[in-house]
């Protein structure tokens, strides 16, 4: 990351409707070159930056959640401004409404999150030239290698809320 104090990053959709703060920095920044993310962005890689849903705050109206289908078939929720539609997050069904993967193009100074790592670099686009120095990986990557240590601490904290939302979702409803 830049010199920039990530937990002074501010962000938002096109209208200003749905604006965020993250209070800290972000687990890890992912710059996904799948084919799923580049046309789900429509652009050739989709970069977001992996966070505690209890650390963005919100400044503004509440984003609207649409159900959408992704490539693991497990579906994702897109956070999306009721007014403008522009995406601001997603959440996968691994943490469900617990990690939110903020899309670092909606912040007010994007280029404060540059990738820790590119994934899915298998597909990406053949005239995208990856930096020296970042990680890339064809597909995904074991986090225990590549993740900060304060980051891996973290993730540990979050495990049993993201333990008890999957056996929530598990649990017949009884009515």
């Amino acid at each position: 990351m830049t010199a920039t104090d990530p937990s002074q990053l501010e962000g938002g959709c096109d209208c200003g409707q749905v604006r965020f703060r993250l209070a800290s920095r972000p687990l890890f920044v992912h710059c996904c070159h799948c084919r799923w993310c580049q046309r789900e962005s429509g652009a050739s890689f989709a970069l977001n930056a992996m966070i505690e849903a209890d650390r963005v705050v919100h400044l503004g109206i509440e984003p609207e959640l649409v159900d959408t289908p992704s490539a693991s078939g497990a579906g994702q929720v897109i956070a999306r401004c009721p007014r403008c539609r522009i995406a601001v997050w997603s959440n996968y069904a691994g943490a469900g409404p617990l990690l939110r993967f903020v899309r670092v193009g909606t912040l007010d100074q994007p280029d404060a999150l540059p990738p820790d790592i590119h994934i899915f670099t298998a597909s990406k686009q053949p005239w995208v030239v990856l930096p020296p120095g970042t990680p890339a990986v064809e597909e995904y990557y074991d986090r225990e290698q590549l993740w900060p240590a304060d980051s891996l601490q973290r993730r540990l904290a979050l495990l049993p809320a993201i333990e008890a939302w999957k056996a929530s979702r598990r649990r017949p409803d009884p009515s």
